[in-house]
């Protein structure tokens, strides 16, 4: 094993290693409550979606462990199974419904281009293309999405429709249990992460799944309906595809949503968390580890929507195993083993109340906006997009929308000042590529 994973040279051992991937998992084990709770509200079947979260983070985490020697693992990504629930549930409403097989396949879809762009190092002409301030930009406004998602879920924000038609955003009532339970698991997380706890998401969400067990907030027989210990793979939707249905509502803008997003949000973290566990100090092999890294990621994309769950991407809770010694694939088996393990957990996952995972996405959501104070505001070319960005995700529901004003707006606002001699800022012809297209797509698609 010290030979296998470089231990020595790489200055670490079993122990440290194992408790790094502990760490890790303990971190990111909210997933498992959150990501069904999610997509079971699309559609898929909830004890399915488990499984297939357990499984394709456990799978894809082993193979960066084994395959990379890196000590970063993989999950389901928040953020992009809110957008692929909200494609699927808001499409009910415009009259072009979309199935979770449809959603799926938009998912496989956009890993098999994942991998092609990763193979022909496009996906690093693309990273390199969007500036700096779009990418945090995008992060944030992803956190904004999860955290109205969370809020919305709770009750915690209403909507409130007026006589004239209009709607407003109100503060939900006290009266509904899930607004107290969901405030109280808000405010049991943030005690934890204020006093530093490893793992504080999770610990909150056992902790007001305790408390909901003891006032009798949570139905234990309802909650245990239909669960067993012995996990049942029949629930899973195992390739569960519909290729035609695809082109027939037209998803190329939401298959190339998931690919964008996707894109930056893995480079960032594993770039950061490199970083973080001195492989870039070495920057010729860290450039080649980083570059395997991204293609296990790549491949987990579409290796997750096989297997039934949202796009699968490399999580920034790696970090946290790291900062506890974690240096080398050991830390990454480690999780992946925890996480195969979780799959007899079922019963006691579904004894976690909504509310507790409503207020994991609120502050998932708080996290995420953290990259805000990279953006620098004072300059209006960078200024202008990112607020664009940032702000329509969440107002409008969209994590395209976001992304596409974002993109056309940089590419306009700093040619303009190019020419009006106010500045000399970068404008990739890849961001052109991508300007034009967006507006092909409002112009001919109306944005659908």
């Amino acid at each position: 094993m010290n030979s296998f994973f470089r231990l020595k040279e790489l200055g670490t051992n079993v122990r440290t290693e194992i408790m790094a991937g502990l760490t890790t998992f303990m971190t990111m084990a909210y997933i498992l409550a959150v990501n069904p709770g999610i997509l079971s509200g699309a559609g898929l079947d909830w004890t399915g979606v488990f499984l297939a979260t357990a499984l394709a983070a456990g799978i894809f985490t082993i193979a960066m462990g084994l395959f990379v020697n890196f000590p970063v693992a993989l999950a389901p990504g928040m953020g992009l199974n809110a957008f692929f629930a909200a494609t699927v549930i808001s499409s009910q409403a415009t009259g072009t419904p979309i199935s979770p097989a449809v959603g799926l396949t938009a998912v496989f879809i956009s890993g098999i281009i994942f991998i092609i762009l990763t193979v022909t190092q496009v996906r690093q002409m693309l990273i390199t293309a969007v500036p700096d301030s779009l990418k945090h930009a995008i992060t944030v406004g992803i956190g904004l999405f999860i955290a109205i998602i969370g809020l919305k879920n709770s009750g915690v924000m209403t909507l409130v429709f007026l006589d004239s038609g209009e709607q407003l955003i109100q503060l939900g009532s006290f009266h509904n249990e899930n607004v107290v339970y969901t405030l109280l698991a808000v405010a049991l997380i943030a005690i934890l992460m204020v006093l530093r706890v490893p793992g504080a998401i999770l610990f909150g969400i056992l902790g007001t799944t305790v408390i909901a067990l003891l006032t009798g907030h949570v139905n234990i027989k309802a909650a245990l309906e239909g669960k067993t210990w012995i996990p049942d793979f029949g629930s899973m939707a195992i390739w569960h595809f519909d290729f035609a249905g695809v082109f027939e509502v037209g998803l190329i803008t939401v298959i190339l949503t998931f690919t964008f997003v996707e894109l930056f949000d893995t480079f960032g973290t594993l770039v950061g968390t490199a970083n973080r566990a001195g492989i870039m100090n070495n920057p010729e092999e860290g450039k080649k580890r980083v570059g395997k890294a991204m293609l296990v990621d790549a491949v987990a994309v579409g290796g997750g929507a096989v297997l039934g769950t949202s796009t699968v991407t490399a999580y920034v809770e790696s970090s946290a195993g790291i900062a506890q010694g974690g240096r080398s694939g050991l830390t990454a088996v480690t999780t992946g083993v925890c996480f195969l393990l979780a799959i007899f957990l079922s019963p006691l996952v579904a004894l976690v109340p909504g509310s507790a995972t409503a207020a994991a996405l609120i502050i998932v959501g708080v996290l995420m906006m953290q990259s805000v104070k990279d953006i620098d505001f004072s300059d209006m070319v960078h200024a202008i997009p990112a607020f664009l960005t940032l702000a329509l995700m969440p107002f409008t529901y969209s994590i395209a929308n976001g992304i596409s004003f974002g993109i056309v707006s940089y590419v306009l606002l700093a040619t303009i000042a190019n020419i009006a001699g106010k500045g000399k800022y970068k404008v990739h012809v890849l961001m052109w590529i991508l300007a034009l297209l967006i507006i092909a797509r409002y112009v001919f698609m109306g944005g659908e």
